[in-house]
């Protein structure tokens, strides 16, 4: 039996909730989510409707909005717009078991409908709407909705055609794919097509998706694309074997955890440092709070931007994966740890031969490997055990404390340094202002 799914996205997501906060219709106020502390150049979270009718991209920067436009500039507030994704989510369980929806981001999910088709009697364009129809008479919040037999073309339904259709609805199956979508540009309209996918496609002369479903030599795509080829293929062809089922059985085979930040201005080579052993010391303390170690740490770090330089083709300056990393390395453990100690010094060894001092860092990224569950962890006979437990109960206490009063509610010396960034990161929730 062929299977029904529903994508729905939440219109202008953040934008949305500033303005239904506000009293004030999203579809008709000119609203931009933006942090105005930071530079003009700063790049909008989100962007109302009606900005967007009058041209302004849903990811514009602020100096690129017409000067002649009035709008509301609202600060970022990610704990509202969590809080709000969980009240809608809350609305889609009353429809759907938790089994068969998939939340793919805060403001989208998918859902596989096809065994409620029946129960409901509705068809599945009607219990789209009815579900639309919902969160807006609740939350205020504008949603569109994409429907089709496979989770991809679903996503295309909702993001190519019912985003641009006047009762927010998209709708695609394996014929109505080709005949609409097979000549569509540009690619990267396209789920999972980003800027470098497209370039790569453009120099084997594939402009459109029915021109990479007919592509007479498959062999060259899978030299240029690896295994990543036989998913352009299906999707060129608008079939998609994955389920939502697929996707909740799925257990990765390993684990890894990331830290990440775009300093300011360009910091020096002292400066740096203290903000990576600040690094170092909130990931061990993740790692302890999540009962887990790593195996080893990879330290990756792009300076100040002079010249940028390309991974291959030509260089384009919008797309933010042109610049490769300038200085990187790996500090391996002797096994599997979460201690501040060990981590923070081999951390602060691996920056220390692998940053070029005269060169300015703007970009640190901070990963650890080999993720597992500290029931596997073991001592060698190196190790001092007393040490480590005495530490291990200072961190347990450190998350107590943080736990009950706030991320900054205990702090170290380094984070009270003039150049440290913990104490401004700690009121963050993904890269951006709580609002709290």
């Amino acid at each position: 039996m062929e299977r029904v799914y529903l994508c729905i996205d939440l219109k202008s997501f953040y934008a949305s909730v500033e303005c239904v906060d506000r009293g004030l219709d999203p579809m008709t106020t000119p609203l931009v989510v933006a942090d105005p502390e930071r530079t003009d150049k700063t790049i909008c979270l989100a962007v109302s409707p009606a900005l967007k009718a009058r041209g302004v991209s849903g990811r514009a920067r602020v100096f690129e909005i017409p000067k002649s436009f009035e709008y509301i500039m609202a600060p970022p507030r990610m704990a509202r717009y969590i809080e709000k994704s969980a009240e809608i989510y809350g609305i889609y369980l009353r429809y759907f078991s938790k089994d068969d929806i998939h939340v793919y981001s805060v403001d989208e999910a998918f859902m596989d409908v096809t065994g409620y088709l029946p129960l409901y009697g509705l068809s599945a364009r009607e219990l789209g709407e009815r579900i639309r129809k919902k969160v807006l008479e609740e939350t205020g919040i504008p949603a569109t909705c994409g429907i089709g037999p496979n989770l991809y073309l679903a996503k295309l339904a909702l993001d190519i055609t019912a985003k641009h259709s006047p009762d927010f609805f998209g709708e695609l199956d394996a014929n109505s794919f080709k005949s609409e979508l097979w000549n569509h540009e540009p690619l990267t309209d396209f789920w999972r097509i980003g800027r470098g996918t497209e370039r790569r496609l453009h120099a084997l002369g594939i402009h459109t998706m029915g021109e990479l479903a007919l592509y007479p030599n498959a062999d060259r795509l899978y030299d240029e694309f690896g295994i990543d080829a036989e998913i352009l293929i299906d999707h060129a062809w608008g079939y998609e074997p994955l389920t939502i089922a697929d996707i909740k059985a799925y257990e990765p085979k390993s684990q890894s955890a990331t830290n990440a930040q775009v300093l300011g201005c360009g910091y020096a080579y002292a400066d740096a440092l203290l903000v990576v052993k600040e690094m170092a010391d909130a990931s061990a303390l993740d790692l302890v709070e999540k009962r887990c170690t790593a195996e080893s740490a990879t330290l990756s770090l792009r300076y100040e931007k002079e010249e940028p330089v390309h991974r291959g083709g030509a260089y384009d300056p919008a797309d933010p994966h042109n610049y490769r990393t300038d200085a990187t390395g790996t500090a391996r453990f002797s096994t599997p740890t979460n201690s501040r100690s060990i981590i923070v010094n081999a951390i602060t060894q691996l920056f220390e031969e692998i940053v070029d001092e005269t060169r300015l860092v703007h970009n640190i990224l901070l990963n650890f490997n080999g993720i597992s569950s500290e029931e596997t962890e073991q001592l060698t006979l190196f190790d001092d055990a007393d040490a480590i437990a005495e530490e291990r109960s200072r961190q347990e206490a450190i998350l107590d404390v943080k736990r009950k009063f706030g991320k900054n509610a205990l702090l170290k010396g380094i984070d009270l340094m003039p150049q440290a960034t913990q104490q401004d990161r700690n009121r963050l929730i993904g890269g951006h202002k709580s609002g709290e």
